[in-house]
């Protein structure tokens, strides 16, 4: 198992990246939070991965903290959740989001996440609860009722409009749902659950 890379970032376009390890070029995929904190094409980077394996392909996916790839590990362990819609969930919410939510009991939040309907929202509310309690480190790191914020460096708008393509939103959509967030959202994680949320009432 691979757990971990340090090498130079020599490609980035959501959701993959290549890193250059001792000349081998490690292809990853990533969430969109960990693309929010990489550094600029050439510069070094470290990265905690998870490879998983299918009979078609070898995937390692990275990620740019240890909570995160914790939260993906116990994701893809509920039944039918898979890494694609793992990688949507970290995307469209930060870890600590997303574990209001299940703390919440939040269905409403979460099926505004392209994949996740209504019967996969109540079964990630039901089997994540008990596990969250029980893994040390994957506990919220904010006040209750307190969102976390997103990353805003680079331009929240542009970090915005990234995410939701690597969520399988169409760039013209994209367009047309982010200028319909209210003005008031201003950080990158405001923006994309603004999006999320014109798109799930139309």
């Amino acid at each position: 198992m691979i757990g971990s890379l340090r090498g130079r970032l020599t490609a980035k376009q959501p959701p993959q990246l290549l890193v250059d390890v001792g000349g081998v070029g490690y292809e990853l995929e990533a969430p969109m939070s960990t693309f929010y904190g990489l550094p600029a094409t050439g510069a070094e980077v470290s990265l905690f991965t998870h490879l998983v394996v299918r009979e078609d392909a070898h995937v390692l996916f990275a990620f740019g903290t240890e909570r995160e790839r914790r939260l993906f590990r116990e994701l893809i362990k509920v039944s039918n959740v898979g890494p694609k819609l793992a990688l949507a969930l970290l995307s469209g919410m930060s870890v600590d989001s997303f574990l209001l939510c299940i703390e919440a009991q939040d269905a409403d939040t979460l099926v505004r996440i392209p994949g996740v309907g209504r019967k996969t929202a109540e079964r990630l509310l039901i089997e994540m609860r008990d596990r969250v309690r029980n893994l040390t480190g994957l506990q919220v790191s904010v006040p209750a009722g307190q969102a976390a914020t997103g990353v805003s460096h680079g331009g929240a708008q542009a970090e915005a409009f990234s995410a939701l393509v690597a969520l399988g939103y169409k760039p013209a959509e994209v367009t047309r749902l982010l200028k319909a967030v209210d003005a008031a959202a201003q950080t990158t994680e405001e923006l994309i659950r603004g999006a999320l949320q014109v798109a799930a009432a139309r």
